[in-house]
């Protein structure tokens, strides 16, 4: 099942175009009532507590499923050193979820040129249980070696969009796929059109088949433009014959 969400839930713009003015701690429930999963961005400036973790998954059905930004400790400040214990903390604040935890997404800073080596000693040291994608945002990073050490650990690359274009190659390095809409250019902005959806429904199709799985998330939060294009893209998704949640 290819999963489709937004990059958060808790955003102002949203109150009455999306939550129609429910109190702040209704949302999460009333977001899992639209979608199956939601991508938590706030994990990477600071790791929820255990007990935040326990309420989000205490408040949202069996089936959801959460993904959480690993934490910028790792990948900003270390920029992947010793990664044992950034890890093994960042594993402990999410144990609450148990199934829910979906997978975990490691963001690299845009200036952190290539280091294969630091990049596999964090692969090496991940469970194979939490599934991982990897978003890779300095150039330097898209030769042969790294798309094959990627393959090898069978993680997807993150493809990711602004202003309608997609930041990466269109590796195929896992059989699941992770994609991040950030900027459309519609109206009213940042906002996606029918056209760019579809671009980007068929890239995943073209790479993963309509029995694709894994995850699309919505990070244009403002002008609630994130919820109401996750939900038109499911439509389209659908439309083309994929298994959408």
């Amino acid at each position: 099942m290819l999963r489709v969400g937004t990059s958060g839930w808790q955003y102002r713009s949203w109150r009455e175009a999306f939550y129609g003015g429910r109190p702040t701690s209704g949302w999460l429930a009333a977001y899992a009532a639209t979608f199956g999963t939601v991508e938590v961005n706030s994990s990477f400036y600071r790791l929820p507590e255990r007990h935040t973790v326990a309420h989000w998954a205490e408040a949202t059905p069996d089936d959801f499923c959460f993904v959480l930004k690993v934490s910028r400790y790792l990948t900003h400040v270390r920029r992947l050193r010793d990664p044992e214990e950034p890890i093994e903390r960042f594993l402990d604040r999410a144990e609450p979820l148990g199934p829910k935890l979906g997978a975990a997404l490691l963001q690299l800073p845009p200036d952190f040129r290539i280091d294969v080596d630091r990049l596999a000693a964090v692969l090496e040291r991940w469970p194979a249980d939490v599934p991982l994608a990897v978003e890779l945002r300095h150039d330097s990073w898209f030769v042969d070696e790294v798309r094959s050490l990627l393959g090898e650990r069978s993680v997807p690359l993150v493809r990711t969009d602004r202003d309608g274009r997609p930041q990466e190659p269109a590796w195929v390095t896992a059989d699941w796929c992770y994609v991040r809409l950030h900027e459309g250019t519609a109206r009213p902005r940042p906002c996606y059109g029918d056209r760019a959806l579809r671009s980007w429904r068929d890239r995943i199709v073209d790479g993963w088949g309509t029995g694709a799985r894994g995850f699309a998330f919505f990070n244009n939060d403002p002008q609630a433009c994130a919820p109401r294009n996750a939900v038109r893209f499911r439509e389209l998704a659908s439309a083309a014959g994929v298994d959408v949640g």
